[in-house]
């Protein structure tokens, strides 16, 4: 028994050896024309960069049946920018009426729309296998939440992440929309990046506070979208200002116009200005956004403002794929 376990653990050692002497051999006769990314000759080191980078980026494709998208983005976490997505899908079908909105939480770690929107349960499939939307106040909502417990932590690696976020996105009954409002988890990490790379997005909208160290991060944001060809819309200044609800004396809390200074410096513009309200949190929390349960207040109109001018910055709508003549 023991010679053959020997002669079993000799030939496995073997084959071992082989495998890496193949991979070995693959590697040093390899065909990659410049494996290590040395500029060639007469050709300067960024034209280098561009076409490798140029070369590896998968072609963007649109989400069948959206018109246009918007990304709704933060640098960090706890700025509110979950709530201001809710709430600008929520203003731009009140603004008008004609239109058709959604809303994907692509936050697949910390999924939030699901609460905020008082949605709960598995979508159904159609025809086509494609999962339907579930629907409250108009909105077509999809997210990680729908499909998993809450109290259930996703502990995956990036790879599997990446594979949840494109099936939200193409295994979606999403269609007919003129408008996709994606929620964003914060930073500038791979979902991000996929997400850019992956579909055309219209615009994007970078979520923060005044306060100076939520805004070294939006910044980074903000940049990271220019890098990726993503136009920026604007950047909202989430809780400006807080008004005591007893005497109406103003205080910020967060600082004041830190979010107008950084626009100014990235040749930006403030598009919305949002107030710290207690109201804004306990409409959020129990799943009737402000914007619905309290539309004549000035919250809801503040949301309403910023849905106007996100519309009013997209470019015009046109379609991939026009119809022959």
């Amino acid at each position: 028994m023991a010679v053959i376990f020997r002669r079993w653990r000799f030939g496995s050692l073997l084959k071992q050896a082989e495998n890496c002497r193949l991979q070995w051999l693959r590697l040093s006769f390899s065909t990659h024309e410049n494996p290590l990314g040395i500029p060639k000759a007469g050709t300067t080191a960024h034209d280098d960069r561009q076409r490798l980078m140029g070369r590896g980026l998968p072609k963007k494709l649109p989400i069948a049946g959206v018109n246009q998208v918007i990304v709704v983005a933060s640098g960090k976490g706890g700025v509110g920018k979950s709530t201001t997505a809710v709430n600008l899908a929520l203003g731009i079908a009140a603004n008008d009426k004609t239109k058709t909105v959604g809303l994907l939480d692509a936050d697949v770690y910390g999924p939030s729309i699901p609460r905020m929107m008082n949605l709960a349960g598995e979508p159904e499939l159609n025809k086509q296998n494609l999962m339907k939307p579930l629907v409250n106040f108009g909105i077509s909502c999809m997210s990680m939440g729908f499909l998993v417990d809450e109290k259930a932590p996703l502990v995956w690696r990036g790879l599997m992440v990446m594979s949840a976020v494109q099936k939200l996105l193409r295994q979606v009954a999403w269609g007919p929309l003129d408008y996709l409002v994606i929620d964003m988890p914060p930073g500038t990490g791979d979902t991000q990046l996929s997400i850019s790379q992956n579909i055309p997005i219209d615009g994007a909208v970078v979520v923060s506070t005044p306060q100076d160290i939520a805004l070294l991060d939006a910044r980074k944001g903000a940049e990271m979208f220019r890098k990726v060809d993503v136009p920026v819309l604007g950047i909202v200044q989430n809780m400006s200002v807080f008004q005591c609800p007893k005497c109406g004396h103003q205080t910020h809390i967060f600082g004041e116009d830190g979010a107008k200074k950084i626009a100014e410096e990235m040749e930006l513009q403030v598009i919305g200005d949002i107030p710290l309200h207690i109201s804004i949190r306990e409409t959020s929390d129990s799943g009737k956004p402000v914007t619905v349960s309290q539309p004549d207040s000035p919250q809801a109109q503040a949301y309403r403002t910023l849905a106007k001018e996100v519309v009013s910055r997209l470019p015009p709508y046109k379609d991939p794929l026009p119809e022959r003549k």
